[in-house]
């Protein structure tokens, strides 16, 4: 391109990917969450133009996670900007990082948690096609199967992720063509955390491995594991309906189906049950209850419940630790 001219095409496709997922939004108001980085700015201008063009108000959300000195300049500067794009209607949420997980975990629900609370139908995130590869990479490395491997939704209310498709070094052409100032969050460099060594370290070396194109690759097989997951969905939610006695599930009827079909009827009813952190672990071991059945012991699960058989049912309980329940340890008690 000769030196002086702007390439606004990249400012497009970011206008596009908003207006495309928008369509399927039909809300007057929606709010955008903003770093200040290259993705969230790119999206918040691509938001505010569409906007513009329609009857949608647009509100700014900046999370101050308060994990670096001068966080709080850094967002008062991410607002600054939102103003300048013609969003009226900026908050500032200041959030308290703690909990399990490590300290990307903890940022991330602290997040999420923080833009929830904020009350809006639909809330707009930056993630890009290269997020979506990390994603993808992070799932198969732990062996987490396909709900994992499948990676981001781009519409999962309140949630809505346009730029999933659209790779990160436009949203970054995309701040230059608009003269948007970006902040570089020093924890994107910072190979302590597991994403940065996936982004700068793994996925260029596959791309030079298997000659490019590999962050297109793992999204488009996130995509079509999304829909054979969402396909053994509707399957095993119909399953579980049929099985379904007084709370309980009837053996006869999930006996009859292939095990990966009654493994997510079970995760879908014991979610039900209020058991959470379910893990494939914990899916078979009760899936054992049914296609290796022996006469065996209830089986511990999360949050002190235990789901055993007895006169061909299957049965979720609650268990106290010490009480002698006779569960089975297929897993650590989850003290």
């Amino acid at each position: 391109m000769p030196p002086g001219v702007t390439d606004f095409q990249p400012v497009a496709r970011t206008r596009q990917a908003v207006r495309r997922l928008l369509s399927r939004c039909p809300v007057s108001d929606v709010a955008v969450a903003v770093s200040g980085g290259a993705d969230s700015l790119a999206l918040a201008a691509a938001t505010s133009y569409v906007a513009s063009r329609g009857n949608l108000t647009v509100h700014g959300l900046v999370v101050d996670h308060q994990l670096q000195p001068g966080s709080a300049d850094v967002a008062a500067a991410a607002a600054k900007q939102l103003h300048g794009l013609g969003i009226d209607d900026v908050q500032v949420l200041t959030v308290t990082v703690t909990g399990r997980g490590g300290p990307e975990a903890a940022a991330r629900n602290a997040r999420y948690e923080a833009l929830r609370s904020a009350g809006f139908p639909v809330v707009l995130l930056g993630h890009t096609l290269d997020d979506q590869a990390e994603t993808v990479l992070l799932g198969l490395g732990r062996g987490s199967g396909p709900r994992s491997v499948a990676g981001m939704r781009d519409l999962d209310p309140p949630w809505a992720r346009p730029f999933l498709s659209v790779p990160r070094a436009t949203t970054v052409a995309t701040c230059e063509a608009l003269g948007l100032t970006v902040w570089d969050d020093p924890h994107n460099v910072d190979p302590a955390y597991t994403r940065v060594r996936l982004r700068r370290e793994v996925l260029p070396l596959l791309e030079d491995v298997l000659q490019g194109g590999v962050a297109p690759a793992l999204a488009r097989t996130a995509a079509q594991l999304r829909d054979d997951t969402e396909a053994l969905d509707t399957l095993s939610a119909r399953l579980t309906e049929a099985a379904l006695v007084d709370g309980e599930l009837d053996v006869a009827v999930l006996s009859a189906e292939p095990s990966a079909l009654r493994r997510r009827a079970l995760r879908r009813w014991l979610l039900d049950a209020g058991v959470r952190e379910l893990t494939d672990g914990h899916l078979r071991a009760a899936d054992a209850l049914i296609g290796e059945w022996r006469g065996q012991g209830a089986v511990w699960l999360p949050g002190n419940f235990a789901v055993g058989r007895a006169r061909g049912r299957l049965r979720v309980t609650a268990w106290e630790p010490g009480e002698g329940s006779g569960c089975t340890a297929t897993t650590s008690p989850p003290y």
